[in-house]
């Protein structure tokens, strides 16, 4: 009986899976997720990538640099995809990727870097990723494609995906921590390397980052190698691909471009080691040593925006609701993506009874991040004082179906949602 069913799995299995050509290989694949449900995938999780990692670094410049260096390198990359690079102001030594061409380069990897073509061999690392869908391949292992492309729906607001909601966090975690194996490496080295030749650049640059690396790690392990391990058989191997190509030919080493752009981060170092000083103190509940040094770190770079947001923070639980807010609207203003001042501005405009302006900022704080229970509460509240009780009968549910029961306003949230109810 049982080798009469297992023709019709087999079926059912080809049946849910989208044929797509892979590039590197040149064959036929079968996939579970489609590119453009990946890229849905991928766009989902970049605010939660941008919030983890305190923030986009707030200069149009320095943006605009990544972003036209790594779009020079994706042009040699054969998967065609509308890749995006971002600079996020977390001082870890780290680049990363989400599925679908979104490209994280880390303010401290750039400050550990002396040269462009050590950024350009980094940059094509990570596209090669994207390009031999690693990220894909391990959603496509770990998770069904009904949750998978559940997730992508999510941003349509429906109700029905509430129960998927509970899922966004697990696997966001999981994507923004992937620990690749060697076999990944491998493959994303191999093709790096031609990516970055391809452009015109330097590939030794690659092996000068590696050694950065590893001369960084007798200190403190650079976060890069946690996430991408990196013996010596693989640093064999990238020689060994580097010593195929022609050297002899005009290769980009550098650009006076690249050190513009670090000395930017330079000059605002101080600043952002300060609102790290000011978070350690925080989380130590020493918030007056955590508010002087916040200060002390706007004095020396005012559109921080991370500071910004930690201040609107420490105002806003000390009842400062007027200046917290105004903070929390500036950090918003400066990047769009960031999730945490837009739900502080939100939460502030709802503590001044500014009630239609706390709506515009929570829906777009849950927008970017849909799973927060938080937001849905203090929707509810909002829509509530408003009088839209439909609304706010659906945030009060969705808030108490995401809750973990900690968060303090649910039997409140209860009650508001009995009364209206009249049960």
């Amino acid at each position: 009986m049982m080798f009469r069913v297992l023709p019709f799995i087999v079926v059912l299995l080809l049946l849910s899976c989208a044929r797509t050509y892979d590039p590197l290989t040149g064959k036929t694949v079968y996939t579970l997720l489609p590119t453009q449900e990946e890229i849905k995938i991928g766009r989902m999780y970049l605010p939660l990538a941008i919030d983890q990692n305190d923030g986009r670094y707030p200069d149009k410049e320095v943006q605009e640099y990544v972003q036209k260096l790594g779009k020079k390198i994706a042009e040699h990359a054969p998967r065609k995809l509308d890749y995006r690079f971002y600079v996020v102001n977390t001082k870890q030594v780290n680049a990363f990727a989400l599925p679908g061409g979104f490209i994280f380069v880390n303010r401290g990897l750039i400050l550990a870097l002396d040269k462009e073509d050590q950024l350009a061999g980094v940059l094509a690392h990570e596209l090669a990723h994207v390009n031999a869908r690693h990220h894909a391949r391990f959603l496509e292992k770990m998770y069904g494609m009904n949750i998978l492309l559940s997730i992508a729906g999510i941003f349509a607001y429906q109700t029905r995906y509430g129960d998927v909601l509970m899922q966004f966090g697990k696997i966001g975690a999981q994507l923004l921590s992937l620990r690749w194996s060697r076999e990944h490496e491998t493959e994303a080295d191999r093709f790096g390397v031609r990516f970055s030749y391809e452009a015109g650049y330097d590939p030794r640059g690659l092996l000068e980052t590696f050694r950065i690396f590893k001369k960084l790690d007798k200190v403190k392990q650079p976060e890069w190698l946690l996430t991408h391990p990196l013996p010596d058989t693989r640093i064999k191997n990238v020689k060994k691909l580097i010593s195929q190509l022609d050297l002899n030919k005009p290769l980009i080493k550098d650009s006076p471009q690249f050190h513009k752009i670090k000395q930017k981060l330079q000059k605002t170092k101080t600043s952002f080691d300060l609102f790290y000083q000011a978070k350690e103190k925080l989380s130590k509940n020493q918030k007056i040593a955590a508010l002087n040094l916040v200060n002390k770190s706007l004095q020396l770079f005012p559109n921080n925006n991370a500071s910004l947001t930690l201040k609107a923070f420490l105002l806003l639980t000390e009842e400062n609701y007027t200046e917290g807010t105004e903070l929390a609207v500036k950090a918003a203003q400066l990047d769009e993506l960031y999730f945490k001042p837009h739900f502080f501005a939100g939460y502030g405009y709802f503590k001044l009874g500014k009630y239609s302006e706390s709506v515009k900022f929570l829906e777009k704080a849950r927008e970017l991040i849909p799973d927060f229970p938080d937001t849905y509460y203090f929707l509810g509240r909002d829509y509530e004082a408003l009088g839209n009780l439909k609304k706010a009968v659906e945030n009060y549910r969705k808030a108490l179906k995401l809750t973990d029961g900690k968060r303090g306003w649910e039997k409140d949230a209860q009650r508001r949602l009995q009364r209206i109810l009249g049960v």
